[in-house]
């Protein structure tokens, strides 16, 4: 009755050419939750936008390190760099404007600063919460959907390595990782009693379909399973629920995993039950295989039998792009897969 209804109060406002009939499209597109953080998260959501505005990116906020992680020690805010970036994704701005809330100071006290994550900074100020930050930000910049934070709580990420080493802080976790050289056991926050955004819990129940990823497994993606009541919505939800697995495997936190790996972890970490996982087949150029060889990074392999036995389907599609030398998703073909898994 409720589709019924939004149908009929768009089929007045196209009359009255407040929409236009593509808007009416976007509005009717499916209710889609991704949750997650990074580049990886960015990329997802400029292509979705095209097919529906009813996304809702559910963000981490363990970020320490960087413009964000300077933001955060000095003024007490929320990480915002991650938020930025799904907001920016989201918006329908000119590029002019996306070139300035982008814009990275070279020299002085802001070196290596974002504007964008001080015109959010800037919002907070003159905002009762950082929640209502982000909405005001995504409001100014037209934003098609929403983005939230996880939790509002002042989180910090820690990882627990096979070898014993505990590691405190999202950016330092690769790094010791790798110096370390033992495998993540799992990760953890504190305060471990973590609340989630309200709004964000009332979307994953809402949802046709939950998208986990891609990103970095523990520093991206995991953090927002950690968070208390999270994986419980996840899987009272009757949405379907879809990882997309990274192309390439991440020193620091990956190496050596195929996908089958990567899903293991998301259980270990409080999912409970996955339908799809999006896995790319399209075979890495020699040349660049070579090069994120040398960094202990190598495509992401997959054992279509072990997943047939935890009764995931698996999805094998060219999503392969390469940006500025990087391997990256391609957003279109990603969009256009996601899509028709859920419509």
């Amino acid at each position: 009755m409720t589709h019924f209804f939004t149908a009929l109060n768009c089929f007045f406002m196209i009359k009255r050419g407040c929409i236009t009939m593509r808007d009416f499209n976007y509005l009717n597109g499916p209710k889609v939750v991704v949750i997650g953080g990074g580049t990886g998260l960015s990329t997802m959501l400029r292509g979705l936008k095209h097919y529906t505005h009813n996304i809702t990116a559910i963000v981490t906020v363990a970020d320490d390190g960087g413009g964000s992680g300077v933001l955060r020690e000095d003024l007490g805010i929320l990480p915002p760099g991650d938020i930025r970036n799904c907001i920016l994704a989201l918006a329908n701005t000119e590029p002019t404007m996306e070139k300035l809330l982008q814009y990275r100071f070279t020299d002085g006290m802001l070196k290596g600063q974002s504007f964008g994550n001080l015109f959010l900074a800037a919002m907070n100020g003159i905002s009762d919460s950082f929640e209502e930050a982000v909405k005001k930000m995504s409001e100014v910049l037209a934003v098609s959907g929403k983005v939230l934070p996880v939790t509002l709580d002042d989180v910090k990420l820690k990882a627990k390595l096979k070898n014993g080493v505990v590691i405190g802080g999202e950016s330092l976790i690769p790094k010791m990782q790798l110096k370390e050289n033992s495998p993540i056991e799992k990760v953890f926050l504190e305060p471990k009693d973590a609340m989630p955004v309200e709004e964000a819990i009332s979307d994953i129940l809402n949802a046709d379909g939950i998208i986990l990823g891609p990103g970095s497994l523990y520093t991206s993606i995991i953090p927002n399973l950690l968070v208390n009541g999270i994986c419980d919505t996840i899987e009272e939800s009757k949405a379907i629920k879809i990882y997309v697995c990274n192309i390439m495997t991440q020193p620091g936190e990956t190496i050596g995993y195929d996908a089958n790996a990567h899903v293991d972890a998301l259980f270990l970490h409080g999912l409970k039950s996955l339908d799809y996982v999006l896995v790319n087949n399209k075979e890495i150029p020699y040349e660049y295989k070579d090069r994120y060889k040398e960094d202990m990074s190598q495509p992401v392999s997959y054992d279509l039998e072990d997943f047939k036995e935890k009764g995931i389907k698996v999805i094998e599609k060219d999503v392969l792009a390469i940006k500025n030398n990087y391997i990256r998703h391609d957003e279109q073909k990603l969009a256009e897969i996601l899509m028709e898994l859920l419509i």
